[in-house]
């Protein structure tokens, strides 16, 4: 599959449209930011351990009945996807607060709620991604009280898959988030990738976190954390 265009250019992901109008091949890149991308470094190997993990967790959410638009891997950094026309939303669930809940409500990190929290942000660089509320989000336009209640649904459903999943391989899923879009059909899947740059992962034995908050308080050691996360998830068998 040749690339034929680039769709985004970003910083730790690109986007390249291909000679099939329907599918876009999406390349990750070692290069890694914080802070509304002031602090930025590249650490080795980071684009193939993100793509691996990426992978790895769209086919156990295909596995277990959650539609994504991810197609197959291509290389170690490479993967293709179905085209989807994305909705400006993200959806972040939070198992243990931390991040910028518990800064925002004063609240200590590590705090397990009662259910699982899930906030909305509108998707908008200008405005730093602010959070709105299901209303607003009808409100503006963003998705029909339908399609709303499909994205619950659906991100209920990565949760209650993907927690237990990283469970076992010693890993708690503090947190994560994702997008949806549309398919050509209309269809909605999940159009994004989670990996440690957009998920938190503390290690269950020790409470060393896994993830790109390595990279953000200067912990160091952010390439290893990375590719203990792929290992694992990759050599599932062993923890079985």
């Amino acid at each position: 599959m040749e690339k034929t265009g680039i769709v985004h250019d970003g910083v730790s992901i690109k986007i390249y449209d291909t000679e099939d109008p329907e599918k876009v091949i999406i390349s990750f890149t070692d290069e890694i930011t914080a802070y509304k991308k002031i602090k930025k470094a590249v650490i080795k190997g980071k684009g193939k351990y993100c793509n691996g993990i990426s992978c790895e967790i769209s086919r156990i959410l295909q596995e277990n009945g959650v539609p994504t638009s991810f197609i197959e891997k291509l290389s170690d950094t490479e993967q293709l996807c179905w085209k989807t026309s994305v909705i400006p939303m993200e959806v972040i669930v939070r198992n243990v607060i931390a991040g910028s809940m518990a800064q925002r409500l004063g609240l200590e990190e590590g705090i397990v709620p009662k259910e699982p929290v899930y906030d909305l942000c509108y998707k908008s660089d200008i405005l730093c991604d602010p959070l709105i509320n299901d209303s607003q989000a009808l409100a503006i336009g963003l998705v029909s009280q339908e399609e709303l209640n499909q994205i619950y649904s659906m991100t209920q459903k990565v949760n209650a898959v993907l927690v237990p999943m990283f469970k076992s391989i010693g890993i708690t899923l503090v947190d994560f988030k994702t997008e949806y879009g549309h398919m050509p059909d209309g269809s909605l899947v999940m159009s994004d990738d989670i990996t440690p740059d957009s998920a938190r992962l503390w290690d269950i034995a020790t409470g060393q976190r896994l993830d790109k908050d390595r990279f953000r308080h200067d912990n160091g050691k952010v390439g290893e954390a990375y590719k203990d996360v792929y290992e694992r998830l990759t050599n599932r068998e062993k923890f079985l």
